[in-house]
C-alpha cells in the first residue's frame, strides 16, 4: 500500500511547513504496515522531512518524487543511482538569480538538495508570483533542466528519467510484490498510477489500484486516470480503513 502524503493524508495548507498529518492517520499507517509487506509514502518532500510529518519509522519513504529513498531503521536517505552526476545542476543555475529578488516577487524557496522548489501560495500578489515562476521556468528549460509544475509550487529539477512512478516500479521489483495500491492527488501522482498500470498489462503485477484523491485544486488528470476517487485525505483515510 502506497500513497503521497500532502492533499493525501495531510491536508493542503498555506505553508508546507505547517502541514500535519493527523495521529489517528499516523496510527493506521502503522496498523497496515503490520499488516501488509510493504507501506510507502512517495512525497515531493525530502525523504528525512516526509517520515517525520508522517510520524511512523517502520514505513519506506520514497522522497523528492523518486529522487531518494528512506528504508526502516535508517538515518538517511540514498539518492537513485540515476541522480550521479546531477546533483548540482539545479543549484548551479540559481546561482545567477537573485533570492531576495524572486522573495520580493512572492516566491518562497525550498531546498530540496538536488531539486530547488518555488512556492507562491499565500504571496501578496499570487499572480505576479506565478508570472515569475514562469519566467523562471523557461529559462530553465533552456538549461536543459526540468520545470515540474505542482499546486501552486514550480520545481526546478535535474534532467534524469525518475519520478515516483520508475522509483515504485523499482520498489516493487526488488520485494517481488504482485499487488499494489496507490493514492495520491497531484501531477506526480499520476505518474505512479500509469507506471502501475503498466506493469498490470505486463503482468508484472496481478492487480492494482489507483485511487485519485479530489480537491477543488487538483489537475483534472488524477481524477480520469484514477480506479477510483475519493473526496480529500478524509475519504482516502475512510478508504484505507476497509483495508485494517
Amino acid at each position: 500500500m502506497f500513497c503521497d502524503i500532502d492533499g493525501t493524508l495531510a491536508p493542503i495548507v498555506e505553508r508546507a511547513a505547517d502541514a500535519r498529518v493527523p495521529r489517528e492517520t499516523s496510527d493506521l499507517l502503522g496498523a497496515l504496515a503490520r499488516r501488509f509487506a510493504v507501506v510507502g509514502c512517495l512525497s515531493g518532500r525530502r525523504a528525512v522531512e516526509a517520515r517525520e510529518l508522517a510520524g511512523r519509522d517502520d514505513l519506506v519513504y520514497i522522497g523528492n518524487h523518486g529522487f531518494e529513498r528512506l528504508l526502516p531503521g535508517e538515518d538517511e536517505a540514498a539518492h537513485d543511482p540515476a541522480l550521479h552526476g546531477h546533483e548540482t545542476t539545479t543549484v548551479d543555475f540559481l546561482e545567477h538569480y537573485d533570492s531576495a529578488e524572486l522573495g520580493r516577487a512572492g516566491l518562497r524557496l525550498e531546498d530540496k538538495g538536488p531539486i530547488r522548489a518555488f512556492h507562491w501560495r499565500g504571496a501578496d500578489d499570487e499572480s505576479e508570483a506565478e508570472a515569475r515562476a514562469r519566467e523562471l521556468a523557461m529559462a530553465a528549460v533552456e538549461r536543459n533542466l526540468v520545470a515540474h509544475w505542482g499546486r501552486k509550487v514550480l520545481e526546478i529539477r535535474p534532467a534524469v528519467e525518475l519520478n515516483k512512478g520508475t522509483a515504485l516500479a523499482e520498489l516493487l521489483e526488488e520485494r517481488e510484490i504482485a499487488n499494489a495500491l496507490y493514492g495520491g492527488d497531484d501531477r506526480t501522482d499520476v505518474d505512479a498510477f500509469r507506471k502501475l498500470r503498466d506493469m498490470r498489462t505486463t503482468g508484472d503485477l496481478r492487480a492494482a489500484v489507483c485511487i485519485g484523491v479530489a480537491s477543488p485544486e487538483g489537475p483534472p488528470e488524477v481524477i480520469e486516470e484514477a480506479d477510483a476517487v475519493v473526496d480529500g485525505p478524509v475519504g482516502f483515510v475512510d478508504a484505507l480503513r476497509m483495508l485494517e
